[in-house]
């Protein structure tokens, strides 16, 4: 009997949609509330552009640190794979 090959797996999606989404409602929150703040104030353009800045800069640091942790279970995992992590001082 010949069995097929397993399909190859498709790659994750949602989490990146999931990821874009986020991103993209919360700038266009911070912006509404930029603009709310610059018309009740009569400062427009500032708080629209701080505002956007601010989500901005935030998502980078949440990305970053995101991803630190990410590499860091990697380093752990290949480190624990290899056995380079164990001392041969035994």
């Amino acid at each position: 009997m010949k069995f097929l090959p397993s399909p190859p797996k498709a790659p994750k999606t949602d989490s990146m949609v999931g990821r874009g989404m986020e991103i993209a409602l919360t700038v266009a929150l911070f912006v509404a509330v930029g603009l709310g703040l610059d018309r009740w104030l009569g400062t427009l353009p500032w708080f629209t552009i701080g505002m956007t800045l601010l989500a901005g800069i935030g998502f980078f640091a949440k990305f970053k640190y995101q991803y630190d942790v990410a590499m860091d279970q990697h380093e752990a995992e290949r480190l624990e794979r290899t056995g380079a992590g164990r001392s041969g001082d035994d």
